[in-house]
């Protein structure tokens, strides 16, 4: 991904706490289950734009002593903590007020209200879902959604995707259960479709957490982007051996690569300064997120040494 996109989030808390507030509005004079599970499913998700809009700014701060590569990881944290909320608030809640309508079923009323503000809210979050994927898309090549979601380091933008393609699937199993207990009878599918929606957003909530944990602990390079800095390695004429490149993202566009080089003896500091700002030149160039680069040079070590 080419940076973090508040295009996408911004577009997806106004979505958001406009259906949000049909869906309490159509809860209340329904009292359906599903679509009160539905309504704190899109109040979450509003909240966890502005957290994640939070983060994008907190992770702007320029670098200082104690933060020396700067706050590129603040992103990663509030997209942790978005994953709790979505698990916690959505799918807990969610899963919760299903149990509670199984045990307890109550008809559902005026259920033209669900249908109305369901079918609205479907619109919504599609046309939402379309301004994210375009934005997350805009760098995806060949790979698929999904590989594109594991492989991505701008975690805002991934979070409002899945946020916005569970928040569909929802409105799907939300539908799909009122409409099911409007022709049936049957009172217990509302409260099926409640724990249903709640089983959705733990899956969620526990997909886009482990991928969140992968960047905190510190993640690297691909081995696409690898193989690139190596190729680099191997055509220069100065450079003799080399070890495996190391790197750490430091944000969605911020990464560090260290390199252990062997230079020729004969070469002079000169050119080896000259050979140095070259590779890093390469580097740059042909991966746009590295930023920051350190090559310890081993022919100079040597010759100190001496």
């Amino acid at each position: 991904m080419s940076g973090t996109s508040n295009k996408a989030i911004y577009g997806a808390i106004i979505a958001n706490t406009a259906i949000a507030i049909s869906k309490f509005i159509a809860a209340f004079f329904t009292g359906s289950s599903s679509m009160l599970s539905e309504g704190i499913h899109s109040l979450v998700d509003t909240g966890n734009g502005v957290l994640l809009l939070f983060g994008i700014r907190k992770s702007k701060k320029p670098a200082d002593e104690l933060h020396p590569f700067g706050y590129g990881n603040e992103i990663y944290f509030w997209s942790f903590i978005v994953a709790v909320l979505i698990f916690a608030l959505g799918g807990g809640i969610a899963l919760y007020e299903g149990i509670e309508h199984l045990l307890h079923p109550k008809e559902i009323k005026h259920v033209v209200w669900n249908y109305v503000v369901l079918i609205s809210a479907m619109i919504f979050e599609g046309t939402s879902l379309r301004v994210a994927l375009k934005e997350f898309s805009k760098t995806r090549g060949d790979k698929s959604l999904y590989q594109e979601l594991v492989d991505t380091k701008d975690s805002s933008t991934a979070a409002v995707v899945i946020e916005d393609t569970a928040a569909l699937l929802g409105l799907s199993i939300a539908l799909l259960s009122v409409f099911l207990g409007h022709i049936t009878g049957i009172v217990y599918f509302d409260g099926l479709g409640s724990v249903f929606i709640g089983l959705l957003l733990i899956g969620v909530s526990l997909f886009f957490a482990v991928e969140c944990k992968s960047l905190l602990i510190g993640e690297g390079l691909m081995e696409k982007d690898i193989l690139k800095i190596t190729q680099i390695l191997a055509k220069d004429e100065h450079v003799t051996a080399y070890k495996r490149p190391l790197s750490l993202y430091f944000g969605p566009e911020e990464v560090l690569v260290n390199l252990d080089v062997d230079f020729k003896d004969e070469l002079t500091s000169d050119e080896i300064e000259l050979t140095v700002d070259r590779i890093e030149r390469e580097i740059k160039n042909s991966i746009h997120s590295v930023n920051r680069i350190f090559i310890e040079a081993e022919t100079i070590k040597t010759k100190k040494k001496k």
